[in-house]
């Protein structure tokens, strides 16, 4: 599996992980053999969120799947945006501890903006930090006037990454959230990359297209869509998998290499349209 260093962080991290959101919905006991095979494959980026089944994730389902193999996992939570004061979010964070029984987050997300101030949350990161319970934070669905007002508060090198919503058809944040974050050392880690079940159909122009490039690869149009997202050096992807052979067809991605003219023919059928006035949230 590929690594690439996360941000400012210093710490290499697989650029395929594993997402959990509506985990909650699936069967308990294969969820979790599904997230450890995941594991088994080096996709060991493992990302969570409190509002996840309202804890169920986190407790029921991924602190089983990193039971006695937490040093070998890049652990990632979230705080909701209406528990982010200063005291809330310490008091989320040491819940979301307690539901994966483990000392600490890798990294620690504000899940969107909200409404409380971001210097209460940044301080409140920051003491987590400190404390040793958390080693890195960062935010979730953040636009560039957004993280300018992060990095106000928290000056260069603090913000890790910034997790946002990307597949080939929400191709909004190439606009300007990620050459921002790419000036500034931020990681761009890629949410529901096949659209949430919306991936583009077989018939279609685009599925046509997607098609043609994995069959001179030999590899799935699922594959060619992940590690088109995941070319930049900055970006990192956290598909969920409901099977292990569909958590072997995410790790296999990252093998694959993609030719320029693969890579123009994809940004012609899927092209990046205009840049919104904010970042869709799902």
């Amino acid at each position: 599996m590929e690594k690439r260093v996360f941000g400012n962080t210093g710490v290499s991290v697989p650029v395929i992980g594993q997402g959990t959101w509506q985990m909650e919905d699936d069967d308990a006991e294969g969820a979790v053999r599904t997230l450890r095979a995941g594991l088994d494959l080096g996709l060991t980026h493992l990302d969570t969120a409190e509002l996840y089944g309202q804890g169920r994730v986190e407790e029921a389902l991924v602190s089983r799947a990193i039971e006695g193999r937490r040093d070998e996992v890049f652990l990632v939570s979230k705080v909701m945006p209406s528990n982010a004061t200063r005291k809330g979010t310490v008091t989320a964070c040491e819940r979301s501890l307690r539901r994966l029984r483990t000392d600490r987050l890798d990294c620690y997300l504000l899940h969107w903006p909200g409404s409380h101030p971001l210097a209460d949350t940044v301080a409140a990161f920051e003491q987590l930090v400190k404390d040793g319970k958390i080693r890195s934070w960062g935010v979730s669905n953040f636009a560039v006037d957004e993280l300018e007002e992060v990095l106000s508060l928290a000056g260069p090198g603090r913000i890790a990454c910034n997790q946002v919503l990307y597949h080939l058809e929400e191709r909004a944040i190439e606009h300007t959230v990620v050459p921002w974050c790419e000036a500034e050392g931020v990681a761009v880690v890629a949410y529901s990359p096949f659209g949430n079940g919306h991936f583009p159909a077989p018939s279609s122009a685009g599925g046509k297209v997607l098609a043609s490039i994995a069959q001179a690869h030999g590899a799935t149009p699922y594959q060619v869509a992940l590690q088109f997202l995941v070319r930049r050096p900055s970006t990192f992807a956290i598909p969920k998998a409901s099977d292990a052979r569909h958590m072997r067809d995410n790790a296999s991605a990252a093998s694959l290499t993609l030719t320029p003219e693969d890579l123009r023919r994809i940004d012609a059928a899927f092209p990046r349209g205009d840049e919104p006035d904010s970042l869709p949230v799902i």
